[in-house]
């Protein structure tokens, strides 16, 4: 087992409080409509006032961070692009043309991109000193993990250390993640049949358009793949062994997220399969955890249900980004509006139903 030498990970507060789950649950009843009547919009306030630890719970200043990274398992062809098209990509969000930019420009989210491993050097590129990139690089792509691990020990605890680092005096209280990586679908499937044992042929997708001998080759080299690193068993030993570096910094992340009560609006496939690391290096992550949409990724019904996930949208979405949580950001500023400007009915001096 991989040991925790360079920093300590946070402990996660328990947001559960009885008293205040109650005194919500009534305020709620007793806005003017039939009780139930708005459905998950009123789960979902209830679940935004227990994750802020208040009655009145409010977003401010949300924040997008984009975790982009190479993966050297793509050099045996595991998706259907070539990895030149993770730093062309990072250069398309710093230029606001992709589908992330749209969302969170439509919503004011602030976006940024974080350099976690691209296997690209921005340093000597037009985009160096762009306000938009962060460079928290640990190396250039992860390793190849047919032949090694995909991290070191070392490299491993320093993506989920600047992950935290990257969240650390973040301003707002609302994080989306996302992120960028070719091949980075092949290191999710791979997280997800271990960590959660389930048959690596059911946590595989086409990713970025495979088509079936494509998808056949996939299974075959992640199989090997999970021969390979048959000892990896421990949350730490499993992710610097079958991960990637974006998505052991987004555990990071949403480890420092949650340990400062923020609200974690979880994407797809990928975002999941990182809080499913998080959950299970640090338990309790997944309680500040709204999950945004149902990925048509194979591998997410399996993520969503081991993380006892009910997502909000179903759109067939699975670009990944953090598009499918932009998307669904509106619902929970709705959810906040309901619960503090929505009238009760003694505040309209209309008559409650018949006990």
């Amino acid at each position: 087992m991989l040991p925790l030498t360079t920093f300590t990970l946070p402990t996660i507060a328990n947001i559960e409080n009885n008293d205040l789950r109650q005194q919500l649950q009534q305020i709620i009843d007793l806005k003017t409509k039939p009780l139930g009547a708005l459905g998950r919009l009123e789960t979902l306030a209830l679940q935004l006032g227990m994750i802020q630890g208040t009655l009145t719970p409010h977003i401010n200043q949300p924040q997008i961070r984009v975790f982009a990274a190479d993966h050297g398992l793509t050099k045996h062809g595991t998706s259907a692009y070539p990895s030149a098209v993770t730093a062309q990509m990072v250069y398309n969000f710093l230029q606001g043309g992709a589908a992330i930019n749209v969302l969170a420009r439509q919503h004011n989210i602030e976006l940024k991109v974080v350099d976690a491993g691209v296997n690209a050097d921005f340093a000597n590129s037009p985009f160096k000193d762009h306000p938009q990139l962060l460079d928290y690089k640990v190396r250039h792509g992860s390793r190849d993990a047919l032949a090694e691990p995909a991290m070191t020990e070392a490299e491993c605890l320093a993506a989920l250390e600047n992950g935290m680092k990257v969240v650390e005096n973040l301003t707002g209280n609302l994080l989306i993640v996302g992120e960028m990586g070719i091949g980075n679908t092949s290191a999710a499937s791979l997280l997800l049949a271990r960590l959660g044992d389930v048959p690596i042929a059911d946590c595989i997708g086409r990713g970025t358009g495979l088509d079936d001998a494509g998808l056949q080759h996939k299974t075959d080299i992640l199989t090997q793949v999970l021969q390979r690193h048959s000892e990896a068993q421990s949350p730490l030993d499993v992710l610097a062994a079958l991960g990637g570096l974006e998505i052991a910094m987004m555990a990071g992340a949403l480890i420092q997220a949650a340990s400062e009560r923020r609200i974690l609006l979880i994407d797809g496939f990928i975002a999941s399969s990182a809080l499913l690391v998080a959950e299970r290096l640090t338990p309790g992550v997944a309680q500040y955890a709204i999950f945004a949409h149902h990925s048509v990724e194979p591998g997410h019904a399996h993520l969503l249900k081991l993380l006892n996930a009910e997502p909000l949208l179903n759109m067939g979405m699975r670009l990944g980004e953090g598009s499918g949580a932009a998307l669904a950001y509106p619902l929970l500023q709705s959810a906040c509006a309901i619960i503090n400007e929505m009238a009760s009915f003694s505040d309209a001096g209309i008559s409650e139903q018949n006990k």
